[in-house]
């Protein structure tokens, strides 16, 4: 059995190489003449899976190792008798301590508090789901917007987009891309809801690039210059707007999702999907893929107050700033569409919070809730 892998896969030769040949190649390299006389195929999200690519192969089944399938065009697998699979949730919690990272980076940096805040999340699924809990338990006051779940479940507890255009300090974006249809999310941030931000607003998207208009972004943010743009996803990945994201204040090359955690997970689940396809065992356990964290353990006494203490254990997990100063950086060395891979493809070791245990003197412990609300495990 031939299996073809994005490079960027990890632990891929310990689930992959006991069912057959492991072969390695850069996602964006994966085209009709690598699969042709391959199996099964095991991608990320920069590999686009259509009929182009697989026609005329032997594949029995396609995996991506993300939560997103917009890249991959299931019609044409299913014409072809292709099993599919993907990772729904593998990154989710790494995507919400990159909100977390960047919310608190901003709010240092402009002087206000998170806690102060009013958070409209839209697209509650795997992240938004999560980002929902962890706020909430934090004391953030949070309006929630999913048309498809109001729809299905009844329009208690959720709200339209305009209305938390109006009512919110912070808009994060955590939708697929739909590009059709009663709930379309391309353009979903188009540049009459972009005009129609508040000033002092926060909007961050961790979901699709797509999902907002670029351009009318780009013009809001180099006008009056009175809201503030996270951005990890964007349109024409990977050769993204440069002007955008200067104008952007946190700019991130589409690694919100990008902890060691949530990669392996990710492999994982499509390990186990492509065992269930050919009939065999999963014998290969999560756990034994998953290293000690480098930073297991901090001792924290009095003294600091809640958020200075949430920004002291985020930044000592993951700080956003790191990403940030990458993108620029190979972008300057190497050119838009190289360095935006490249950050990529060289990505340093990250890990969750939940791998930092945080063990608190007696007078500290008015730190326990927020710290294990964040989603650290708390001694």
């Amino acid at each position: 059995m031939r299996i073809v892998v994005d490079a960027n896969v990890p632990a891929a030769e310990a689930c992959f190489s006991p069912l057959g040949e492991v072969v390695r190649l850069p996602g964006r390299e994966i085209d009709a003449r690598a699969v042709r006389d391959a199996d099964a195929l095991v991608v990320r999200s920069v590999t686009r899976v259509d009929e182009a690519l697989v026609a005329g192969s032997r594949l029995r089944f396609v995996g991506t190792c993300t939560i997103g399938t917009d890249h991959v065009d299931q019609g044409a697998l299913a014409r072809h008798g292709i099993g599919f699979a993907s990772a729904p949730g593998c990154n989710a919690e790494a995507v919400v301590d990159y909100v977390l990272s960047s919310l608190l980076t901003l709010g240092e940096r402009h002087g206000w508090h998170l806690a102060e805040r009013r958070v409209g999340i839209v697209g509650v699924g795997n992240v938004g789901g999560r980002l929902l809990s962890r706020l909430t338990a934090l004391g953030v006051a949070c309006l929630a917007c999913d048309p498809p779940r109001a729809e299905a479940e009844g329009a208690a507890g959720f709200h339209d987009l305009d209305a938390l255009i109006d009512a919110c300090d912070v808009l994060c974006l955590h939708t697929p891309l739909v590009r059709e249809g009663p709930h379309a999310t391309r353009h979903l941030l188009d540049a009459r809801r972009i005009a129609e931000l508040p000033p002092g607003t926060v909007l961050l998207n961790a979901g699709r690039g797509d999902c907002v208009d670029g351009q009318a972004l780009r013009g809001r943010l180099a006008g009056p210059g009175d809201v503030s743009a996270v951005l990890d996803v964007w349109e024409g990945e990977p050769a993204i707007d440069p002007a955008l994201r200067d104008l952007a204040a946190i700019a991130t090359p589409h690694v919100a999702g990008y902890s060691l955690d949530g990669k392996l997970r990710g492999t994982h689940q499509v390990y186990r999907a492509l065992c269930h396809r050919l009939g065999l065992p999963a014998r290969t356990p999560l756990d034994a893929l998953l290293p000690a964290p480098p930073l297991r353990r901090l001792e924290l006494g009095a003294g600091l107050a809640p958020e200075e203490v949430l920004r002291l254990c985020t930044r000592a997990v993951y700080d956003v700033r790191r990403d940030h100063d990458g993108l620029l950086r190979e972008q300057h060395r190497q050119g838009l569409a190289r360095g935006f891979d490249a950050c990529r493809a060289h990505y340093p070791l990250r890990r969750e919070f939940a791998t930092l245990a945080v063990a608190l003197e007696a007078a500290a412990g008015d730190l326990a809730p927020p710290l294990a609300a964040a989603g650290f495990q708390v001694e």
